[in-house]
């Protein structure tokens, strides 16, 4: 039967490891001496990362799209590995701001062939090598956005909804083994994400730019990435199935069971009421 994972210590493999709760999940597990296979297509940020770790650590740029050079990625894991994989974070992930009317195809690909089809491959890949050992945890980061659609952000929901299912499939896959799978679905975390987004217009039509709408999405998360990764780990090494990043999280969880289909009129009030706290504190 499915063990709980035990992180620290031992290996991991972290996608989109470059910045934000990536980066964190590396530093923190490299604190308690994991050592850590980290991979961005950010070789910058991916260096700075590295620099960051106190232990043992290899590094590889990756686009998580491209299948081929993931699994080439776990060969070299593989090969690397000191000791049992312990934990798979399918972390990797971008946004995208737009009207289902306004948006252009080629974008929405963009997004799925990374936060959706980039998880599949992540796990394909490296599931192999948890399956011959018959222990370790794949975990792949899914959303608040997951639980809930909202306006403006239907490639985004659609993507995260994907990886859920897919990774609730996963994991009933997996029941009799050592092998466990686990879903997170984080709410506001203060990171870049929102200013590396696409968008080619404001989608509600307020003339806002990028740079504006992603200080208004900083000024409401809730949740830095070191606190991110803090209840990442802690969830995953009690054996969790879900972890829920963050009190939206609860929140958003809380509104997909209570009112699945009136939800977004009570975060609408929500919206407007942190956007006034805003200009009164501005």
């Amino acid at each position: 039967m499915s063990r709980r994972p035990r992180l620290s210590g031992n290996p991991v493999m972290i996608t989109g490891a470059a910045s934000g709760i990536g980066r964190a999940l590396a530093t923190r597990l490299s604190a308690t001496g994991s050592p850590v296979a980290i991979a961005d297509v950010d070789k910058a940020g991916l260096k700075q990362t590295e620099a960051a770790l106190s232990g043992r650590v290899l590094t590889r740029v990756l686009d998580v799209s491209d299948a081929e050079d993931v699994h080439r990625f776990a060969d070299e894991v593989r090969d690397w590995l000191p000791a049992p994989l312990a934990g798979v974070f399918n972390n990797a992930g971008v946004a995208l701001s737009s009207s289902v009317l306004d948006a252009l195809p080629e974008d929405d690909q963009w997004l799925h062939d990374i936060n959706f089809h980039g998880v599949v491959n992540g796990t394909r890949a490296f599931l192999p090598i948890l399956v011959e050992q018959d222990t370790g945890v794949i975990v792949n980061t899914s959303s608040v956005f997951g639980l809930l659609g909202i306006p403006h952000q239907s490639a985004y929901c659609a993507a995260k909804f994907a990886v859920r299912g897919f990774t609730d499939s996963l994991r009933q896959e997996l029941r009799g083994t050592g092998v466990s799978a686990v879903n997170l679905h984080p709410g506001g975390i203060t990171t870049n994400i929102a200013r590396n987004a696409r968008m080619r217009k404001d989608p509600e039509g307020l003339g806002r730019t990028k740079e504006q709408m992603a200080a208004q999405f900083e000024a409401m998360t809730m949740t830095s990435p070191d606190k991110a990764a803090e209840i990442i780990h802690k969830g995953v090494e009690r054996g969790k199935a879900r972890v829920l990043v963050g009190p939206d999280a609860y929140l958003f969880d809380a509104l997909a069971r209570i009112a699945p289909t009136h939800y977004f009129t009570v975060i609408a009030r929500l919206q407007a009421r942190l956007r006034a706290k805003q200009k009164e504190d501005g």
